[in-house]
């Protein structure tokens, strides 16, 4: 506590300043016009396991009508296919090992593989000098102590908890600790995770209601990840429908309904609040979801931890109503790095210098965008016999795709436009390519390699 207190005293000033130019730079009037933007982030969610994908076995009203009132990407990516890596990306902007984190950030530092890099200026603080106010609920997974914590990296507001994963969806306790948090202050709450996090994202929209002040929620669902730990409501009514399906299943199905219902109870007080009409509201996952949990990836190879495209792709929508078309769609390879240029887009915010984000908002608007020339990137970096604290990548560029998902496996090379399963590895066949690309992703693995992933010692 005592560090937390003095690491914000230490960064008040330059807290204070970011608060005076926001008022300098957005008076009431333009505050009042700046869109809300809603992030709402699933854990470990696979690709199928929405009912608008067209899974018969599963009901998703809310994520459902994200889709049918806006826009849904069929192409949409997470930075990685575990957690830290993809959330660091999608609060900074760059590929996550350019920020430090390359591996997922643990409370046993032995088996930690990230640290956020101090200088990474994350989204909530871009926000700030628009008038943002900006809040996190649920999950933040990117550091444990100061100066990693999210009232320290410009959250004005956070009721969550710190960890990587609860061991229990009641007790909400990791290894023992008590991580769950409001601000500074360690809280002990009652409850189902699920019903928590939205019980507080519902009254933070509740607090902002009343300003014209614009606001950005994260919003870090725990759900559907491990342990897969369902109230016994939602799986009752589950068990009830369908009876024929196995039991895993049936615990991840009635987990990711109840999330859902929350989201829905989200939607719902947008509306009461008359909110939803100015606010930009984003759905995603971090990575795909874990096939012996029962999770549905869709038709594509793999799961979480792994580079194929089960691991990677994942379901995203997009409303903001009368911006974007209802019931579109677009083909366009997104990341979920990209939604920190577009929030910013939408914001009305330059852009900071040296992203690897591009801004899918003329493409949510319904405008001609080019897709960009750029490598799709991924990386995970991991402990254990199975990865010896190396990592493993994977590259696009283009229809083609370059994966290595063991560090002591050679390269495989995919055709995702005749092959999007990754069926057959063309590496043998097509060594050319193979080296060029190879040497592509060595290059941003140099990149990456600039930035420490691992806290300085104390001296």
């Amino acid at each position: 506590m005592l560090v937390y207190r003095f690491a914000r005293l230490l960064l008040a000033p330059l807290l204070l300043l970011s608060v005076l130019h926001a008022h300098a730079a957005a008076p009431a009037s333009a505050a009042s016009r700046a869109p809300n933007i809603i992030i709402i982030l699933a854990d470990d969610l696979g690709l199928g396991d929405h009912s608008a994908f067209g899974t018969p076995d599963i009901r998703t009203p809310a994520i459902d009508r994200l889709a049918r009132e806006g826009l849904t990407f069929a192409n949409f990516y997470a930075n990685s296919c575990v957690c830290s890596p993809t959330r660091a990306a999608l609060l900074t902007g760059k590929f996550p090992d350019r920020v430090g984190v390359p591996g997922v950030i643990r409370e046993n530092a032995d088996n930690s593989w990230g640290w956020l890099a101090p200088d990474a200026r994350l989204l909530p603080a871009v926000l700030k000098p628009a008038g943002y106010h900006s809040a996190l609920v649920g999950k933040w997974h990117l550091g444990l102590a100061a100066p990693n914590l999210p009232n320290l990296r410009g959250f004005d507001f956070f009721h969550g908890f710190l960890g990587d994963m609860m061991d229990d969806y009641w007790t909400h306790l990791r290894a023992g600790q008590n991580f769950m948090r409001r601000d500074d202050t360690v809280i002990t709450p009652t409850g189902h995770a699920t019903d928590l996090f939205t019980d507080w994202a519902c009254d933070y929209l509740s607090s902002r209601a009343a300003t014209p002040q614009p606001f950005f929620l994260y919003l870090a669902y725990n759900a559907p990840h491990d342990p897969v730990q369902p109230t016994p409501e939602w799986l009752e009514k589950i068990r009830q429908r369908e009876p024929a399906m196995s039991e895993r299943r049936q615990r991840l199905v009635a987990l990711i309904e109840h999330m859902d219902a929350g989201i829905g109870r989200v939607l719902d007080t947008l509306d009461r609040l008359h909110l939803t009409d100015n606010t930009l509201v984003v759905f995603t996952s971090d990575n795909g979801g874990i096939l012996a949990n029962g999770a549905n990836n869709g038709p594509w190879r793999g799961e979480k931890q792994h580079m194929f495209e089960g691991g990677l792709r994942v379901a995203a929508q997009a409303r903001w109503p009368g911006h974007i078309a209802p019931g579109s769609r677009t083909e366009r390879r997104t990341l979920t790095m990209d939604l920190f240029a577009t929030a910013c887009a939408a914001a009305r915010v330059p852009l900071p210098a040296g992203l690897d984000a591009v801004s899918v908002l003329p493409t949510l608007l319904g405008q001609p965008q080019p897709a960009p020339t750029r490598d799709l990137y991924f990386v995970r970096r991991e402990g254990g016999p199975a990865f010896g604290g190396k990592t493993i990548e994977a590259l696009i560029q283009g229809d083609w795709k370059l994966v290595q998902d063991s560090p002591f496996a050679p390269l495989e090379l995919y055709d995702l436009k005749t092959d999007p399963r990754e069926t057959t590895n063309l590496a043998a066949k097509n060594v050319p390519l193979a080296r060029t690309m190879g040497a592509a992703l060595r290059r941003h693995i140099q990149r990456g390699g600039q930035i420490p992933w691992q806290a300085p010692e104390s001296p």
